[in-house]
């Protein structure tokens, strides 16, 4: 979905980097982009580099940046469309990228600087050594030591329980799947105490709440 938006948008000096998060590298995730005929940059991210970063836990997600490099939305589930049914992913969020390319600074759904500080996740400092931890078990899954990849995954989260990465690339190895009951429970466990498995989108315009 996303190839045709980029068809439709790129003349308009419209990139999309897309980066795997993927400890399995080029043989995991390169079908995906394979199948899909992508034309957009693509980067196969093992480390989850890029998570660290920008403070992401799930993916999709999205960090919109201009062309001075300034941040001007983050931290957003950002499915093209729905998906099986309903079951997941929204047909809420193209428009307003649309919207974005179009006007640029101007659209209203650029948010300002307050904005953007309120929707980066902030990490406690035990979820700060988790990228270090997951790393580590990185190292040992390319070594083919499964057993001590496994045992830094699992430090990883403990140390940051909020990174739904960290988790679904563990059980991508696990019996189940990275979507399997394992992931399904801790999904609930976490909604039930009243979490999230995204941030609520934020597509009411830019100071709507105050008109």
């Amino acid at each position: 979905m996303w190839q045709s938006i980029y068809e439709e948008l790129k003349s308009e000096n419209f990139e999309i980097i897309s980066f795997a998060q993927d400890t399995g590298g080029e043989a995991a995730a390169g079908p995906i982009f394979d199948a899909g005929n992508v034309t957009y940059t693509t980067v196969i991210d093992v480390n989850h580099h890029i998570s660290a970063l920008y403070n992401l836990v799930n993916v999709p997600s999205g960090v919109w940046i201009d062309e001075a490099g300034k941040i001007q939305r983050i931290n957003e589930g950002t499915y093209a469309a729905v998906h099986a049914n309903g079951a997941f992913g929204t047909d809420e969020y193209v428009p307003i990228v649309r919207d974005w390319v179009a006007k640029g600074a101007d659209s209203e759904y650029v948010w300002d600087l307050e904005q953007v500080r309120a929707n980066i996740f902030q990490r406690t400092p035990e979820a700060e050594m988790a990228q270090p931890a997951f790393r580590i078990g990185t190292h040992y899954f390319t070594l083919g030591n499964d057993a001590k990849a496994e045992q830094y995954w699992t430090m990883a989260q403990e140390l940051d329980p909020t990174s739904w990465n960290y988790l679904r690339q563990d059980l991508q190895y696990e019996d189940g799947g990275s979507a399997g009951p394992a992931w399904r429970e801790r999904r609930t466990q976490i909604e039930s105490a009243g979490g999230t498995y995204y941030a609520p989108l934020g597509i009411e315009p830019a100071g709507a709440a105050n008109n």
